[in-house]
């Protein structure tokens, strides 16, 4: 797992946060300085808090559990979609619905409600229904895909969040706090830290910046996909290896019972 370098940092950006007049003084430990009136993070502490978000989340990862990808801000809409994606994660780019996580069950029957109309689809139903009905399924289910659709995976609520933006995405953090679900967040200098469990302190603003977060810990998580993989691959061959020594148990129990069954038929025989 390679943490991007100090220079890699520097070149996307990652070290300018905002303006002084707007910070959040939680974050002064992660501010090295101020230039032009605008506070200047701290890199090797960012590095380090990647590296340290990035092995967390490739425990996670390597346990078979779903950690959920949110940024509804423009400039990581992308990054995240197409990262969240190559590690088979669910993320959440538009909209952000009210209660999903407090209120996950009626979350899950909308993303049901999904899967009937493509069923009403395949197996001829749709074909059956009006105009009308047609359209306003059509619509109901394209609607339904644009909000819900990179969830559709998400069966129960995820182990961790990963956000970008915290004041943004305010709402999915309360949730996740009330839950007890950890959160990894980049975190910019305007932004509250003390909600969150795993800070990574860097710009959330700049698209390279996102990126080349994003990029780490979602190589880790790869990593800890890979890991699990092999680890699945290699556990059947022990059961066979087992399965012997078990057999072998079993017969020798049988012949230690033998002698004393015998011997306790005996005594009837006579």
């Amino acid at each position: 797992m390679a943490t991007p370098t100090f220079e890699q940092l520097l070149e996307a950006g990652c070290h300018f946060g905002h303006l002084k007049r707007k910070w959040n003084p939680a974050m002064a430990p992660y501010i090295f300085m101020e230039r032009n009136g605008i506070h200047i993070i701290d890199l090797y502490k960012t590095a380090a808090k990647i590296e340290e978000a990035a092995n967390a989340l490739k425990q996670i990862a390597k346990s078979g559990r779903k950690v959920l990808f949110v940024a509804t801000k423009k400039q990581a809409k992308e990054a995240i979609a197409e990262k969240a994606a190559s590690v088979n994660m669910p993320y959440v780019i538009e909209r952000w619905p009210g209660g999903m996580l407090t209120n996950f069950p009626t979350i899950r029957k909308a993303v049901k409600k999904m899967t009937q109309i493509d069923k009403m689809t395949k197996d001829g139903t749709f074909d059956n229904l009006s105009k009308r009905e047609k359209l306003q399924i059509t619509r109901q289910r394209a609607k339904l895909e644009k909000n819900l659709g990179s969830i559709a995976d998400l069966s129960k609520l995820p182990a961790a969040l990963f956000v970008v933006d915290v004041m943004k995405e305010h709402i999915a953090v309360a949730e996740a706090n009330r839950l007890g679900i950890p959160v990894f967040a980049i975190v910019d200098t305007n932004s509250n830290p003390d909600n969150i469990d795993f800070v990574i302190p860097a710009n959330d603003d700049a698209s390279k910046s996102i990126d080349v977060i994003l990029g780490a810990v979602c190589a880790a998580m790869a990593e800890g996909l890979e890991e699990r993989k092999v680890e699945k691959n290699d556990a059947p061959e022990d059961k066979e290896d087992d399965a012997p020594a078990a057999g072998k148990r079993r017969r020798v129990t049988r012949r230690e019972e033998a002698p004393a069954a015998e011997a306790a038929e005996a005594p009837a025989a006579e």
